[in-house]
């Protein structure tokens, strides 16, 4: 295969002495493993380094693959206003990945950049790369909110387009782990960060990808990770192959974790198409969900899978509980596979006679209509779990301290614009969090006056 080596590289600027100051020397570790994995790379001589970031332009249902001839850039925004970077895209590459995608249907492209730039998630790992190598031409892919299977299946493809193309090529995982490692760092601490930060770490060293595609999604939000679909597109590179890894660092002295690792591709085996088995496990995750569900849950599922397989709205099933049938309130309709959002739709008031037809219309909007994503697929059927919240009538409170991000949602309005953020959201830890994307979900600026709302919910998940 074409794929000669891949890195997990983390993206500290810190790391890059014009910015770190001599705080870099509390990363001695990330400093040396950094700088072993460019001299290899400069060995290997490659001709193509494709970037993996996690922080350029991100869709959150399309690869973002780099457009035009070039791009430039520094760390101006991190004081390094000396350290600057260009870098010469490889656009056949980037031609042959975006056809292969198109063929397998994988949504991917150079629609819609709005940074020209290189982001840090690039810079930082050429910083070192780049003091040891010269010549390659580069390809710079952005994360994207779609599964970490998409992203295995689009690291498929590019180790593809670079045996097709004859390119000696190596990849770039940028991702740093965990950001809540300490109590005084900046993110402060949560037990699952070094959690999070063991199972990454001990995959990375024994090249189990199986195990790193397995890390629950509920794990890496509480964690506060960045990068960790980076190294599900490194992953991908190997399908089939045998591998040969190396964890070369891991610290985490400031409260986000640095990892280092090296991989080397072995001959074909079999055994490490890892893809078929993680979408076996997220099916027998979902199977048990579904055991579970009540009938709040399940009157969405059937509504949706009835709709998608059958072309007809399902009529109302008979024998539901007269909590669904006799009583109206809003309702937002969740739909979620191998726990990442995959649509969300719901009404803030009763807009039919009862809970279950709110239910039913709002299940086939999420699955359906929700323009951050495309409509679902019967094949996704089956992974799919669903989350159902009953909202409470909204009630006017005269300011944020009459919040609590747990007990309340919020509505957020300024003339004619509305805003609406649920309660007891993972990641949404301060009222001040809460009402600031209830405000962009609203479209409504920070200097605008608003009213606030409040709102009880009922969830069934």
């Amino acid at each position: 295969m074409a794929i000669i080596r891949a890195y997990a590289m983390p993206h500290p600027p810190i790391a890059v002495p014009a910015v770190g100051c001599g705080q870099e020397r509390g990363i001695q570790k990330t400093l040396a493993a950094l700088d072993e994995a460019s001299a290899e790379i400069a060995e290997l001589a490659p001709e193509t380094i494709v970037f993996v970031t996690p922080h350029n332009t991100l869709y959150s249902d399309y690869f973002h693959i780099s457009p035009g001839k070039s791009a430039k850039g520094d760390l101006s925004r991190f004081n390094g206003w000396e350290t600057r970077f260009e870098a010469r895209y490889d656009t056949g590459f980037c031609a042959e990945l975006i056809r292969l995608a198109s063929e397998r249907g994988l949504p991917a492209g150079h629609l819609g950049e709005r940074d020209k730039s290189l982001d840090h998630g690039v810079t930082v790992p050429m910083w070192f790369i780049n003091s040891r190598c010269t010549g390659y031409k580069s390809v710079r892919i952005s994360q994207s909110g779609l599964d970490p299977a998409d992203h295995y299946r689009l690291g498929k493809l590019i180790a593809e387009a670079a045996e097709r193309l004859g390119r000696r090529t190596v990849l770039i995982a940028s991702s740093d782990l965990s950001h809540k490692l300490t109590h005084d760092g900046s993110y402060g601490f949560a037990a699952d960060g070094p959690e999070f930060d063991s199972a990454v770490t001990n995959a990375l060293a024994d090249g189990d990808f199986l195990a790193l595609l397995k890390i629950s999604p509920d794990l890496r939000q509480n964690a506060a990770e960045c990068g960790y679909n980076s190294l599900a597109m490194l992953a991908g590179c190997f399908d089939g192959h045998a591998v040969a890894a190396r964890l070369l660092s891991y610290e985490g002295p400031f409260g986000v974790g640095y990892a280092v690792a090296s991989f080397a591709p072995g001959g074909p085996d079999e055994s490490r198409g890892v893809l078929e088995r993680f979408n076996d496990h997220v099916l027998e995750q979902a199977r048990g969900r579904r055991k579970s569900e009540d009938p709040f849950r399940k009157l969405a599922r059937r509504a949706l899978e009835h709709k998608i397989r059958s072309g007809e709205s399902l009529p109302l099933p008979d024998g539901l509980p007269d909590s669904l049938t006799k009583k109206k309130a809003g309702v937002f309709v969740s739909l979620h596979k191998n726990g990442a959002l995959r649509g969300c739709i719901g009404t803030i008031s009763p807009t039919t006679g009862s809970i279950a037809r709110e239910i039913m219309q709002n299940a086939l909007s999420a699955g359906l209509s929700d323009t951050r994503f495309e409509p679902v697929s019967a094949s996704e059927l089956p992974y799919l779990t669903y989350k159902v919240d009953v909202l409470a009538a909204p009630e006017p409170i005269s300011g944020s301290d009459e919040l609590d991000v747990k007990r309340y949602g919020v509505i957020v309005s300024s003339g004619h614009k509305r805003g609406l953020l649920l309660p007891n959201l993972d990641g949404i830890d301060t009222v001040g969090q809460q009402i600031s994307i209830a405000r962009r979900k609203g479209g409504i600026s920070d200097d605008e006056p608003v009213k606030l709302e409040r709102f009880e919910v009922v969830r069934y998940e």
